[in-house]
């Protein structure tokens, strides 16, 4: 919900302050609302037999993937404006790295087993992924309102957790005959950085928007700009419907 109000924000600035508003929504939607669940949704997955240990540079890594592919399609959207093929790019490309961010954080998880996928089913997490992140960036440049902006940010948690647990469920595991502890960091030490870091990126996010002017200001003031630009411009001055007056 705090990307959608960013990218709300985004539409009504414009120019260079709508780039510092989609790079918010950015974190807010790729870190700590994508990245986040999926990150925790992995703490839930066991291998009966052999213990679990994380890859700290791979998730790192994953978790900036997930940021720069959801900005990317937030400026490729937002920037195409309402022409079809600029939002079918964005969509392709947030999807494909949202998937790609899934799989390897997946490939994170060290084992004393051998990881295999069904391919079908990989390929169905992609497509879910792709028609998430289209359905989301559509939400993005439309949606406004606090009720309508709370049902799509409900919608799209439910479309990326089902693509989470889809490509979990393309996961098989065989475990090893002769266990050899894996190498990396337990599960718990990702817990405090995670809830700092979610704390303080989320803390900043929503007092910039609290701080900021509100959506009726910013549109009183775009209004008030345009009938300046029009004097200036020897345009005839009209009122909040577009009607002449006289």
């Amino acid at each position: 919900m705090l990307g959608l109000l960013l990218t709300s924000r985004a539409r009504l600035a414009g120019g260079r302050e709508g780039r510092f508003w989609l790079i918010g929504a950015a974190f807010a939607i790729g870190g700590t609302g994508i990245w986040t669940m999926h990150f925790i949704a992995m703490l839930g997955f066991s291998v009966s037999g052999t213990i679990i240990r994380y890859d700290v540079p791979l998730t790192a890594v994953s978790a900036l993937i997930a940021v720069v592919v959801v900005g990317m399609g937030l400026f490729l959207a937002s920037y195409g404006g309402e022409r079809l093929a600029f939002l079918l790019g964005g969509g392709v490309l947030t999807g494909c790295g949202v998937a790609s961010m899934h799989y390897l954080g997946m490939s994170a998880m060290n084992m004393s087993g051998h990881v295999s996928y069904d391919p079908v089913i990989v390929s169905l997490s992609v497509l879910i992924a792709i028609a998430a992140a289209t359905v989301a960036l559509w939400f993005t440049l439309r949606v406004k309102g606090a009720f309508k902006i709370g049902g799509a940010a409900l919608l799209m948690g439910v479309a990326v957790t089902g693509m989470h647990y889809t490509g979990m469920a393309s996961m098989s595991v065989q475990t090893h005959t002769h266990m050899v502890p894996p190498s990396g960091a337990k599960a718990i030490d990702f817990l405090l950085p995670l809830i700092v870091g979610i704390s303080v990126i989320t803390m900043g996010l929503l007092l910039t928007v609290v701080l900021s002017p509100s959506e009726k200001e910013l549109r009183r003031e775009a209004e008030f700009r345009q009938r300046l630009r029009e004097r200036d411009e020897g345009a005839p001055e009209v009122d909040l419907f577009g009607t002449p007056r006289h």
